[in-house]
Parts: structure tokens; C-alpha cells; sequence
């Protein structure tokens, strides 16, 4: 049973109180000192696809760039791929509503879990706080043996609204309240299933609604997920014990996405550039240039995609698609296996780069095995 935080003001050390600061001006800097890019949205969605990554791996659910992008071409028929797209659906949900100018409401937290569930067999549980008691671990049969047992389901309508109250604060700083308010949710953990992804996703929230992620959230459930025995215990000490090391566990995590995203922005920015220089540099207005700006949000493309994005006929998207290609800036997809598709390699190659970085902590160590599933 987790202590009330609709009121909590935890002491610090000046420490632990520094750290916090820093991640805090980490996240405000990638927003305010991103280099220009052709679109900011290529940054932010790539971003929110490695969130989810991340946050879904945590989960147990391992899924590439390539393979999820294909799956939000709708290529195929991807379970797997299809959960992690509802949890990039709810990391959109969970930004969307901490845009608005209103206090957060229980309602809200309820629609993300809807966006994350959607379109999955555990459709019919989105948005339904339960009406049982679960646990973590041990027996699908009996709570003996197992990791972690959440409050009985009598005590989650109260200690959901003190949840929401904490959100709505403006008074603490902000790393610390996003940390808190996960760790929070994991230990309410009021879902059947889901209550990992939804609980990242209100880091996403209060980063959003307290004004220190307007444009861009760093994916710092990449970081966690590599780092994941640190991340389990960080969440115990806060459970059972004093909450210093989660807080600077999770600051430290916040600080190393930050950071490397402001690198990914430019290696995004630099490889557009390339791409212009080996379309001949056309013209502001060309077919080619609208779709070429594009690919960095959305490494594949259709044909009917790009004439979309380029406001143009099929038949003039198919010929700047084919100038991209000559360009080496895309490569068709097998057609027999997937259909009329191209990719734009570079942009996997960028981020796979960037994943392996996150991957690895400040001062070199392997990155952890995969982390325990927190349901």
C-alpha cells in the first residue's frame, strides 16, 4: 500500500537536488537548442518510436526499427508489432492530452490505456481498472511466490485520484515529479495488463505539461530498458525503502537520452543534407525534396504515401520516388513479399546507431540483459 503524494514535498539533499536540476536543463536544452531541421516532427516521431521501443522491450515485447516501421505501413500481419504500435498510439494520446490547457484528469489516464490496448486481443481491458487483486511474478494460480503484489482493488479509486492530484502539481521539480509519479502508478498498478507502458507514457505527461518537453520527449524508457536491474530495484527502494537512488537512477537516465537525442538531431539534419546533395539540390517546392523531408519520420514509404506528402498525382510521386532511388536514398522493398514499398536504409542505420549508444551507460559498461517483465 503506497503512501499518499497529492500533498508530498520529500526533502533532498543538495546532491540528489543537483542531479535533478540537471536532468531537468538536459531535456530543456534538447528543446530549446535542436539544430534547425527540415521537420522537427521527423525528430520527435523517431523519438516517440524509440520510446515505445523501449518501453515495450521492458515488457518482454522485442521489436526493430524496420519491422515496426513496416507495421505502421501496415505490411503484414504482426501481433507483436501491433502491441507495439498501440503503445506509440498511447505515448501520442499521453503528449496530446498534456498539450491541453486543463488539469489531467483520471479520464485521460483511462483513454491512454484504451490507445495502448487497441487493435489487440486485450482490446476488451482498456480503460477498465480492476475489479480483482493481481500480482507480479510467482503463479498465474496464487499470489505465494510472487514479485510484487499491488493494493487490493478496493483502495485503487483513492489512491488513483491522489495519483492525479500529484500530476496537476506545479511546485516540484519536474524530473522528480515524473519520477515519482511513475514509480507511483507501478505500485498502484491499477490495470490487468498494460500498467508498464502506461506508467512511462505519464513521464511523457508531465515533461509535456509542465513546459520542459514542448517539441521533444527523450526516450528514457530506452535507457531503462537496458539498464534494467537498476531499473526493478530503483522502483523496490521507492517502494520498500528511501526513494535517493530511484530518483537519481532515474535523473542519470533522463540525462544520458537527453543528451544523445541532441546528437541523433543532428546526424538527422546532416543526413537530409546529404540526401539534397545527391538529389541535385532541387528546388524548395520539388516532389522529390517534400518526400525526402518526410523519410526521416517515415523510412517507408508508398507510392500514395508520398504523393500525400508532396501534394502531387501518383504518377508524379512514383517519378520523384524513382529520382530517390537513382539518389540511393531508397530501396525498394521485396514487391512479391511486401508490396509495392521502399526504404530509406540510412534512417535505420541512424538509429540503430543511436540505440546501441543509449545502450550504453555513462563510462562504457555492457548494457544490461532485457528487463523482467512489468506487466
Amino acid at each position: 500500500m503506497p503512501d499518499p503524494v497529492a500533498d508530498w514535498d520529500p526533502p533532498l539533499t543538495a546532491a540528489i537536488a543537483g542531479t535533478l536540476a540537471e536532468a531537468d536543463a538536459a531535456v530543456r536544452d534538447l528543446n530549446e537548442e535542436l539544430p534547425r531541421l527540415a521537420s522537427l516532427e521527423a525528430l520527435s516521431r523517431q523519438l516517440l518510436r524509440q520510446e515505445s521501443v523501449g518501453s515495450s522491450r521492458i515488457e518482454g515485447l522485442m521489436m526493430g526499427q524496420r519491422r515496426l516501421a513496416r507495421a505502421e505501413a501496415g505490411v503484414g500481419r504482426d501481433d507483436t508489432a501491433r502491441q507495439i504500435v498501440g503503445n506509440v498510439r498511447a505515448m501520442e494520446s499521453a503528449i496530446a492530452l498534456a498539450s491541453e490547457l486543463r488539469d489531467f484528469q483520471l479520464d485521460d489516464l483511462l483513454e491512454i490505456h484504451v490507445r495502448l490496448l487497441d487493435c489487440t486481443r486485450d482490446e476488451h481491458l482498456g480503460g477498465v481498472v480492476r475489479k480483482e487483486q493481481n500480482w507480479v511474478g510467482g503463479s498465474a494460480f496464487s499470489p505465494a511466490g510472487a514479485e510484487f503484489i499491488p493494493p487490493p482493488e478496493d483502495a485503487l479509486p483513492a489512491l488513483l485520484d491522489d495519483l492525479v492530484a500529484f500530476i496537476n502539481r506545479d511546485d516540484l521539480p519536474v524530473t522528480m515529479q515524473a519520477a515519482i509519479a511513475h514509480a507511483q502508478f507501478e505500485t498502484i498498478h491499477p490495470f490487468i495488463d498494460g500498467n508498464g507502458r502506461v506508467g512511462r507514457s505519464l513521464i511523457h505527461v508531465i515533461l509535456r505539461r509542465r513546459g520542459l518537453a514542448p517539441s521533444v520527449v527523450p526516450p528514457i524508457s530506452l535507457v531503462l530498458a537496458t539498464r534494467s536491474k537498476e531499473y526493478v530495484g530503483g522502483l523496490d527502494e521507492y517502494r520498500f525503502a528511501e526513494m535517493s537512488d530511484w530518483l537519481v537512477f532515474f535523473a542519470v537516465a533522463t540525462i544520458s537520452a537527453a543528451r544523445k537525442s541532441r546528437g541523433l538531431a543532428g546526424r538527422v539534419e546532416s543526413l537530409y543534407e546529404q540526401w539534397l546533395s545527391r538529389l541535385g539540390n532541387p528546388r524548395s517546392d520539388a516532389s522529390s525534396r517534400r518526400i525526402a523531408s518526410q523519410l526521416p519520420a517515415e523510412p517507408i514509404i508508398t507510392v500514395a504515401r508520398a504523393a500525400a506528402v508532396a501534394g502531387v498525382s501518383s504518377t508524379a510521386a512514383e517519378n520523384a520516388i524513382r529520382a530517390l532511388e537513382r539518389a540511393g536514398i531508397l530501396k525498394r522493398v521485396d514487391a512479391k513479399k511486401w508490396g509495392r514499398l521502399w526504404e530509406a536504409q540510412d534512417v535505420f542505420r541512424l538509429l540503430d546507431e543511436f540505440e546501441r549508444e543509449l545502450a550504453i551507460p555513462e563510462g562504457g559498461e555492457k548494457p544490461a540483459r532485457p528487463a523482467p517483465r512489468i506487466a
